[in-house]
């Protein structure tokens, strides 16, 4: 292996999209990023321009390549990453999209799945997908979509019924990793831990479900092919004529959070991983077989190699973490993330404020979709800083709802837990995680888990690497933290849970 190849990472974002480049040792060589716009049309919904993140992603390509002096055919192999439930249409003729994407957290489903609870559909839907009935997943998304989306007012579809069209297979669907993969590649393509996000794919059967495609009247045609997250076949080559200006394989993808999980080597049954981005999301690989969850988590896919067994995952996904310090500073509690620790330090306790960031409802173990962000317990003398200590503390009092969970389910007492995610360099955060979830938190040199799980994935898939021993000798510990045993975490954890109760259903008519 000579050391001038590299492997490349598309890491496709909530906010943003990055382009890092990695060496063999799995250390950052270059990394580039851009912002996309938030697009916010009506209270609860969320969008995003999937134009401006195709664009943005040649972008940091290009500035990533530049940065380090690597010509595009030094790439063994890209892998891309992405917001896994976010739901794109686009025209299979002009490959531009007929809507804004959809964007996991956006939630003008809601109604639709309380329909299908209604309906006594929900167990049924599970035992497919592992999944529960929520907003949060594509299959309402690409039924809005498709029933009552107004193409005309985004300019960029023909005025024919979206519907026949889409019958026709001349309108595609796809998360976010399709989307890239396509403009990639010119293939309509995804893997199976995004299509195991969709709610409409048999996670026990591993293909797209007649009849979840009946339930939400999703065309079959419109659907890409379901291929595995490290794929020796690969799901394409860039075009010699494009902006690269060379081929290069594109041979694995992954969701966000299963990358992550590959990205910290999570390869076997109990290994664990959380990641702390806009929302958290808390996995734990069980192997060949699929967990069925009693507490409230998600039975997902965890990853795939060419050739063999999918391994499975439980997952709890958390909707708001990093996104309520954002909010922190939203309201101009504070000028900068950075200075939360500092100031939540400054105060010995919340005082008996409790934050509830239930900002677009609550998901897992709790899963209420009407639940509201919250901020109980204050009095006169509340500050500023006690409310900042307490948003910090929802962020690992959440994580601890999804641990028990986790550990009832699985049957497995974690003793570590290895976190990833931007909030991760909070140290003052990593050890209020530890003594809450009472557990060892060990957080990895190589922070950027989500892109180095998708380039691990496709740089396996094309021989740069050669098994996964060798992805596990790369990784490193930065920190380690240990629970403090003289902190009582149990009766304020008691009082987390009356407050997460204040916060339940609150956003019904004339309330949201």
């Amino acid at each position: 292996m000579t050391a001038r190849t590299y492997v490349g990472a598309v890491d496709q974002g909530t906010t943003g999209t990055r382009f890092i480049v990695f060496d063999h040792e799995g250390q950052v060589v270059s990394n580039a990023y851009e912002k996309h716009e938030q697009i916010y049309p009506e209270p609860g919904w969320v969008e995003h321009d999937a134009m401006e993140i195709w664009e943005n992603t040649k972008t940091v390509i290009s500035d990533a390549l530049a940065q380090a002096e690597i010509e595009a055919d030094q790439l063994e192999a890209i892998g891309v990453t992405n917001q896994r439930e976010t739901t794109v249409f686009w025209d299979a003729e002009t490959g531009k999209p007929v809507y804004n994407a959809i964007v996991w957290q956006d939630r003008r489903t809601t109604e639709r799945v309380e329909q299908l609870e209604e309906e006594g559909k929900v167990d049924e839907i599970r035992e497919k997908t592992g999944l529960e009935a929520d907003a949060y997943f594509s299959a309402t998304k690409a039924e809005w979509l498709l029933e009552e989306g107004d193409p005309i007012k985004m300019e960029r579809a023909r005025p024919e019924d979206v519907r026949d069209r889409a019958e026709q297979g001349e309108i595609l669907f796809g998360t976010i990793d399709t989307w890239l993969i396509y403009n990639l590649t010119g293939n309509h393509i995804t893997e199976v831990t995004n299509a195991s996000r969709t709610m409409l794919y048999n996670i026990h059967d591993l293909e797209w479900d007649d009849d979840l495609l009946e339930e939400f009247s999703v065309p079959r045609e419109m659907l890409p092919e379901v291929r595995p997250s490290s794929d020796e076949e690969t799901y394409g080559t860039t075009d010699p004529d494009g902006f690269l200006e060379a081929e290069v394989p594109v041979a694995g993808a992954l969701g966000d959070q299963q990358a992550a999980l590959f990205g910290q080597t999570c390869f076997d049954a109990g290994d664990a991983k959380n990641t702390y981005g806009t929302g958290s999301f808390f996995l734990m690989n069980t192997g060949n077989e699929a967990v069925e969850s009693d507490h409230g988590l998600l039975t997902t896919i965890g990853f795939q190699r060419s050739g063999e067994d999918v391994q499975y995952a439980l997952e709890g996904s958390i909707f708001v973490t990093g996104a309520a310090v954002e909010w922190l500073e939203d309201v101009d509690l504070i000028d900068d993330p950075s200075e939360t620790a500092e100031l939540a330090r400054s105060v010995d306790s919340t005082d008996g404020v409790y934050v509830v960031p239930a900002f677009t409802g609550l998901g897992a173990p709790h899963w209420d979709q009407r639940a509201r962000g919250t901020i109980v317990g204050m009095t006169r003398g509340t500050r500023k800083e006690h409310i900042i200590r307490a948003t910090l503390e929802s962020i690992a009092y959440q994580t601890r709802d999804v641990a028990e969970a986790m550990e009832a389910d699985s049957g497995i007492d974690m003793t570590s837990l290895k976190v990833d995610g931007g909030a991760v360099k909070n140290n003052y955060l990593c050890q209020l995680q530890s003594d809450i979830i009472g557990s060892e938190i060990a957080r990895p040199v190589v922070d950027e888990t989500t892109a180095l799980g998708s380039a691990y994935a496709a740089g396996l898939a094309v021989g740069y690497w050669d098994d996964l021993e060798e992805l596990r000798n790369n990784w490193q510990i930065d920190r380690e933290f240990q629970p403090d045993p003289d902190e009582n975490v149990d009766a304020r954890y008691d009082r987390w849970m009356d407050a997460v109760d204040r916060s339940l259903d609150w956003a019904r008519d004339g309330g949201d």
